[in-house]
Parts: structure tokens; C-alpha cells; sequence
């Protein structure tokens, strides 16, 4: 009886610092993970990290074939994903964003002529080096459509023109449908040197355009359910994506692709990327400038317009490169400009949004300095 009562009084005490040991563990990651999601770092950007490791710690895991395979599943997964895309858009609000012409025309001229020029011109630097694929992988993020989601959250944090964001990264994906592969099959892949693009255009259209337009359709029944569960859809996007990375990186890990790419060669793609980015949103700033935007619509033209999206770059990697070692390679800069995108973009808003409003704390309404 003795040693029951000591059981009982003992054991749960003993118990105690495990559990709060785990408590502050917890916090611990918690404050470390809100300190690094202030420079952009998320939590899904170390996730992308860890798909590499792990695909290059197990390669076998995303290298089988079948119906059931991980990367099959990730190809049933991307349909789906722009189902639920098409499915959050509002035709009507779409309709409504046609107004701002000029800065529309910036944004896409600026994210399907100037990042492909820009690339372009560096083409002699790389082509008949060892780090060509990465400059491939270059100019396939250089093709792509702006990202949606992060670009209207951006947009938003520094106070711009949140509507022409929307309009704008919406339409953008549904342009890039079209003209990624267009500005792919000008170049030399070395990837998937006999693809019919026709093709390619067609298998686009099914599982990423058609999708779009099913769930815009169904919108106005449906659209609440989007809305309703965004977070959990985004969650799903995300499983889709890191899914296609890991299996893209597996397949280039087994036929051993990166025997050629060295850390000097990483930094350096790192060091382009950050270049590529500037280079994009000075001269964005520099024509929103000159066409006499105000200071909303400028932040708009500027945070889309210098934006790459990550999620049509891993999908339209499946189509493009179907079959293909070299995937991994290809989407490296891609995944390197992602993240510094975020990273740069955040720090730009918050600045912005904090000049705002301290020149609104130190003005009063017609303009005259407060004492």
C-alpha cells in the first residue's frame, strides 16, 4: 500500500520535467521559426531543403514507374491543385481588373519578355561549359508565370494596388500555359530534345488549363468551399509540390547529375540569382516611373512583375521534361530564386509599409508637418 502511495506521488513528478522540457523545446522551434519567417525563411522553404536532402539520401524512393507511383501521384495532384486554383477565382472581379491596361502590360511584358531577354543575352557566358544545364534551368525560370499567392500577400503588406495584383498573377498563370513552352522549344533543352510541343501545349491545357476553367465555372456554386478550407488547400499545394521536387531530385541523384556542379558553382548561381532579381525590379521601378504610376500601382508592377512561381515551375517540369535525369538541375535555379525572392520581396514591403506610414505620422491631412 506503502509503495503504491509512493508510486502515485512519485511518477507523476517524475514525469513533469519531460513534459516540460518538450513545452520548451516547442517554443524554442516556434521563436526560431517566426525569427527566420522575417526574412522569408518559411517553413516550407526548409521543407524544399529537406526534399533534396532526403532525395539524396534515398533516390530509390522517387525513382519507381506505375500507376501508383510517387511521381504519378504528384501528376493526379497538379490537376487538382489548379481545380482548386480556378476554383477561388471570381470571373466577375476578373472582368472588373481589365481597366488598368498600362500596368497589366508591364507586369507580363515584363514577366514573359524581359526575364527570357535577359537570360538570353547570357547564353554565350555558359553554353559550352559544365554549367549549361543550370543555365537552362535559367532560362526556364526566366519563362515561367509570376507566382500568385505570395504576390498579392506582398503587394498587400506594402499597401499597393491589391486588386490589380489578383488580376494580374491570375491571369499570368494562364498565359504561361502558353508561352513557357513556346519559349522553351526555342532553346536547345538537351532535356527532351525530340518533344512536340504541340503536344507538350495540349497536355498543358488538359491538366492545368482546362481544370482552371472547371473550377472558375463552378466558382460561384463552390467558390465558399475554397474559401473555407484555403488553409488546408494550401497545405495541399504544397504536398504536391515538395512531392514533385523530391522526385525530380531523386531521378537526377541516381544518374548522378551533379557529379559536374560543384558549392563554387551554387554560389555563383545564388549570386545571378539575386543579380537577375534586381536587375528585373530596377527596371520595372524605372518604367512604372516613366509611365507616371502612382505609388500603389508602382508596387504592384514591381512586386509581380519581378516574381516567379515556384508552383507552375515543378508542374510544367513534369510536362517539359518528362522522363528526364535532368529535371533536378533544371529546377535548382528555380528553387534558389524562390526563395530569395521571398526573401528580398518581404524586406522591400515591410520598408515600404513602414515608410508609408511614418510619412503619415509626421504629415497631417493637407500635407503640413505635425508638431
Amino acid at each position: 500500500m506503502l509503495l503504491c502511495a509512493f508510486l502515485v506521488s512519485v511518477v507523476p513528478s517524475l514525469s513533469l520535467p519531460p513534459m516540460a522540457e518538450l513545452k520548451e523545446k516547442q517554443s524554442y522551434y516556434k521563436r526560431v521559426l517566426q525569427i527566420l519567417s522575417r526574412f522569408g525563411l518559411d517553413t516550407f522553404i526548409l521543407l524544399l531543403i529537406s526534399m533534396i536532402l532526403l532525395a539524396y539520401l534515398l533516390p530509390q524512393g522517387g525513382t519507381g514507374r506505375g500507376t501508383w507511383s510517387l511521381s504519378s501521384l504528384a501528376g493526379y495532384g497538379i490537376s487538382l491543385i489548379f481545380f482548386f486554383y480556378g476554383l477561388k477565382l471570381n470571373f466577375v472581379k476578373l472582368k472588373a481588373g481589365l481597366r488598368n491596361w498600362k500596368l497589366h502590360a508591364v507586369v507580363h511584358i515584363s514577366t514573359f519578355i524581359l526575364f527570357p531577354l535577359i537570360i538570353l543575352s547570357c547564353k554565350g557566358l555558359f553554353q559550352y561549359t559544365n554549367t549549361y544545364p543550370l543555365w537552362l534551368g535559367a532560362f526556364f525560370l526566366a519563362s515561367l508565370p509570376s507566382t500568385v499567392s505570395s504576390s498579392v500577400v506582398m503587394v498587400s503588406i506594402a499597401e499597393g494596388n491589391i486588386p490589380a495584383a489578383i488580376f494580374n498573377a491570375s491571369i499570368s498563370s494562364i498565359i504561361g500555359v502558353f508561352i513557357t513552352p513556346l519559349w522553351m522549344s526555342l532553346v536547345n533543352t538537351g532535356a527532351n530534345e525530340n518533344a512536340d510541343m504541340s503536344g507538350i501545349i495540349t497536355k498543358l491545357v488538359l491538366q492545368v488549363l482546362v481544370p482552371v476553367v472547371l473550377g472558375i465555372l463552378l466558382n460561384k456554386k463552390w467558390g465558399w468551399f475554397a474559401e473555407k478550407y484555403k488553409k488546408e488547400l494550401k497545405y495541399f499545394d504544397q504536398t504536391i509540390i515538395l512531392t514533385i521536387v523530391y522526385t525530380a531530385f531523386c531521378e537526377s541523384f541516381a544518374q548522378h547529375m551533379f557529379s559536374n556542379i560543384g558549392f563554387v558553382e551554387l554560389i555563383m548561381l545564388g549570386i545571378c540569382m539575386v543579380s537577375l532579381f534586381f536587375l528585373a525590379y530596377f527596371i520595372i521601378s524605372l518604367i512604372s516611373r516613366l509611365l507616371s504610376f502612382n505609388r500603389e500601382d508602382t508596387i504592384t508592377a514591381s512586386f509581380c512583375g519581378s516574381k516567379k512561381s515556384l508552383v507552375h515551375g515543378t508542374v510544367m517540369s513534369k510536362v517539359l521534361f518528362a522522363n528526364s535525369t535532368m529535371t533536378g538541375i533544371l529546377l535548382l535555379p528555380l528553387m534558389l530564386y524562390h526563395a530569395l525572392q521571398l526573401i528580398i520581396i518581404s524586406m522591400i514591403a515591410q520598408k515600404l509599409a513602414k515608410d508609408k506610414h511614418h510619412a503619415a505620422t509626421i504629415k497631417d491631412p493637407g500635407g503640413a508637418v505635425s508638431v
